[in-house]
Parts: structure tokens; C-alpha cells; sequence
């Protein structure tokens, strides 16, 4: 289905809201959107929402299989102004999820088991939302793909990532929520404003009356931000995402200031949950 507008969608597909898991991807330009979507088409969504600009252009049988919606994600405040509407209007109790364009959601397990027997799980857990991690993929050699953008010869980095913290309003710990970082947004911080350097992102999460995202990817109801329930260790998830170093390299202030993103420790990314397991970069919980 298309829908000229996030309203249209809002007014004339509410029913696609009523039973989850819903994948939503966010369309900031047109790097490696059909990849994303084929991935979160495998993951197994129940339905999956593609807001884009008008340029997208997709292959008939991609178009078919999910609910594109035209909208612009370049207007001040797009994020909450795009999710928030969607929360208010699903099902109390949907999962929901979110990422951008290039972005592509692992989860323990994910080669064999969906997006929905994950849930399943997790709410099993009496978990409400689940911590994913943001990790920062690039291509080795801007010779080859001067955007940053190889799905083919994709790195990461295995080492590097660090947690602080999370002050309240009076600069106590708040309780089982830490801000994470890491990645390339750690290497090139200086290029990165301060309110955006942190990987972690709520990314799955149940619709609930009130429910909002907030600007940094937080919620307004602080249970939603913790990594885990107060008995165990949960489930968290990664999303792989070669947004920072496309967005590094797009911005002429910091274009030439990057002449690669390889390091030492960069290693290449195996496109595989077990590597991400392996590395630390997620947790299965007591899901085996």
C-alpha cells in the first residue's frame, strides 16, 4: 500500500497498527534502502512501514510487500514528530521497532528464529522494550566506496566500547539504565555533537498510552530505558548501522578530516549474530 502522507497513513491504514511486531524504517536518503528493507522482510515482521521521500523508487515486488508512506525525515524534530504519532495510534501492548536507512537489525539467534519468537520471549519476560545496540559499520578503503557504504567488505570495530552512568535530575545512578559508547561516533567525537554520541537505542518497544520517544531515542516512562529486568540478565539486540560514517562523509565539515575508518581494530563484519555475541555486543539473556 502507498499513502501520500504520514496522516493519510494514520487515517486510512490505522488497522496495520494492530497487531505487531511492526518494523518502521526511516528513509533519509537513498543509500542501501532496498537492502534494508529485504532484511527486516527476512527478519519476519508482521508488516513493515517505509517512510521516504518522494525519490524513493522500488522494485515492484519490494513495494507490494510493505506500506510505504511519503515523508520528508529532514524537518527539525522528524524523529518524535514520526514515531510518536505511530505510538498514539497502535494497539496498546504492539511491538514496535524503528531504524534507518542502512541500518539492519541482529538479534541472538536471528538466522534461525524471527523477530516474533523474540518477543514472544520477551515479553514472556515481562519486558516492555529491549536495548539495542547501535554498531558502527564502515567500509575499509574510501578509495573503493567514498561514501563509507560496503555491504560486501562492511568492518566494525571489536574493542572500543565503554558505559557511564546515567545521572537523574539530582546526579544519582539511575537504576539498570547506562549511557553506552563506542564505535566510530567514539573515534571522531569531535565531529559528532555531544547529544549524539551514545550507541545505545530503544529500538523495540510495546505502544503504551502516553508512550513517547524522546529527541535522544529514550522514553518518557523510565522503565522502557533499562537494559534489563532487576531478577536477570535480558535479551538485547544490535543494529548495524553504517549511518555515522555515511553521515561523516556527506558532511563537508568533517569529509576530509576522515581519510579512512580502519584501524587496528577493526575487524570485518561477519553479517552474522553469533560475531556480535561473541564480541559483547549483545546478550541472549536466558534465551538458548
Amino acid at each position: 500500500m502507498n499513502y501520500a502522507s504520514l496522516e493519510a497513513f494514520l487515517a486510512e491504514g490505522r488497522a496495520v497498527l494492530a497487531k505487531g511486531p511492526i518494523g518502521i524504517i526511516l528513509v533519509e536518503d537513498l543509500v542501501e534502502v532496498e537492502s534494508t528493507i529485504r532484511h527486516h522482510l527476512k527478519a519476519g515482521f508482521r508488516a513493515l512501514v517505509v517512510l521516504a521521500p518522494d525519490a524513493l523508487t522500488l522494485p515492484e515486488e519490494l513495494e507490494e510487500a510493505i506500506h510505504l508512506i511519503r515523508h520528508d525525515m529532514h524537518r527539525h524534530g522528524a524523529l518524535t514528530a514520526t514515531i510518536n504519532p505511530i505510538i498514539a495510534a497502535a494497539a496498546p501492548g504492539t511491538w514496535l521497532y524503528y531504524c534507518y536507512n542502512a541500518e539492519y537489525l541482529f538479534y541472538p539467534f536471528c538466522e534461525t528464529r524471527s523477530v516474533g519468537e523474540l518477543l514472544t520471549f520477551h515479553t514472556e519476560e515481562r519486558r516492555d522494550a529491549m536495548l539495542t545496540y547501535v554498531i558502527d559499520l564502515y567500509a575499509p578503503d574510501l578509495g573503493r566506496a567514498p561514501s563509507g557504504v560496503a555491504l560486501d567488505e562492511a568492518h566494525l570495530d571489536r574493542s572500543g566500547y565503554y558505559a557511564l552512568a546515567r545521572p537523574d535530575a539530582h546526579g544519582h545512578p539511575r537504576e539498570r539504565q547506562l549511557d553506552f559508547f563506542g564505535g566510530v561516533r567514539w573515534r571522531f567525537e569531535e565531529h559528532i555533537p555531544k547529544d549524539r554520541r551514545r550507541i545505545d537505542r530503544i529500538a523495540l518497544f510495546r505502544a503504551a498510552p502516553g508512550l513517547e520517544l524522546l529527541p535522544d531515542h529514550r522514553f518518557n516512562i523510565e522503565e522502557y530505558n533499562t537494559y534489563s529486568c532487576p531478577w536477570h540478565h535480558n535479551l538485547t539486540a544490535a543494529i548495524a548501522s553504517f549511518r555515522v560514517a555515511k553521515a561523516l562523509k556527506y558532511n563537508p565539515a568533517s569529509t576530509y578530516a576522515v581519510p579512512t575508518f580502519w584501524w587496528h581494530n577493526s575487524v570485518r563484519f561477519e553479517w552474522s549474530s553469533q560475531q556480535l555475541m561473541t564480541l559483547g555486543l549483545m546478550e541472549p539473556g536466558q534465551w538458548f
